[in-house]
């Protein structure tokens, strides 16, 4: 897909979620919610981290939309990003598979939420930037396990910082390492 196609894709979803919404381009690849920017000054240190985790991506041409951090009316928080017009929640993980599970279980459920509030949403993403030394085909097992009994479309997508190296695997591929469809 060309980056003007994944930048359509990525505003015509952000447009849908957050209709009233206006949109800052920070970088060529990258729009922030206008109501999310006072987020820069209040809470610097989650900021640098939240655009380190979308220049990975960008940085390979991926588009970003950072969606308006707003509460859901079911307590739950909203997904981070839109990303090349995908629904994207973006964790950062230092900790062991126990933490991986958790968090990924955390970011799964935010996706989830998005799509029972918008039913013509029809999958939701995960991505972790890993600080630790966990081998891939661990994190890929673990998250397979979490996935168990769970039907939904989407990706998870892990940069390994141990190894710089950007990996991605659809919900069923990872699914199918547990016997699952």
């Amino acid at each position: 897909m060309k980056r003007l196609e994944r930048a359509e894709k990525a505003k015509k979803l952000a447009e849908m979620l957050f209709p009233a919404e206006e949109w800052v381009q920070l970088t060529e690849n990258i729009f922030v919610a206008k109501t999310r920017l006072p987020e820069r000054q209040k809470e610097p240190e989650k900021w640098d981290k939240e655009m380190s985790q979308a220049e990975i991506l960008t940085s390979r041409g991926s588009v970003a939309y950072f969606l308006p951090e707003e509460e859901q009316e079911k307590g739950g928080k909203h997904v981070d990003t839109v990303i090349d017009g995908e629904i994207i929640e973006m964790k950062t993980i230092t900790g062991n598979r126990n933490t991986l599970g958790k968090e990924f279980q955390d970011a799964y459920k935010q996706g989830q939420s998005v799509i029972q509030e918008h039913p013509d949403v029809q999958e939701h993403s995960v991505f972790i930037r890993l600080f630790t030394d966990l081998p891939v085909e661990s994190v890929k097992a673990k998250i397979a396990g979490e996935l168990k009994n769970r039907a939904d479309s989407g990706r998870f997508i892990c940069y390994f910082e141990n190894i710089n190296k950007l990996f991605s695997w659809s919900f069923d591929e990872l699914r199918a390492i547990i016997g699952q469809k």
